[in-house]
């Protein structure tokens, strides 16, 4: 059961929701006016998350590159 991001088309509000799978899946209401003209955002993860502009660099130089156990 993922959590997507759901913006409101009506009032602007952006919320989270729990989204249970289904053959047919109801509509997202807005949590703040109850209207169901929500759309899904694309989150950051699904875009590129950490290689997208981050300085991340996957390295992996935790603990064992600064000394780390014997």
């Amino acid at each position: 059961m993922p959590i997507f991001e759901y913006r409101c088309k009506e009032c602007g509000e952006k919320f989270e929701t729990l989204v249970f799978s289904s053959a047919r899946p109801e509509p997202v209401k807005c949590e703040k006016c109850g209207s169901e003209q929500t759309e899904k955002l694309m989150s950051a993860f699904a875009s590129g998350g950490l290689n997208a502009g981050s300085s991340y660099n996957g390295s992996g130089g935790g603990c064992a590159s600064s000394g780390g156990f014997s």
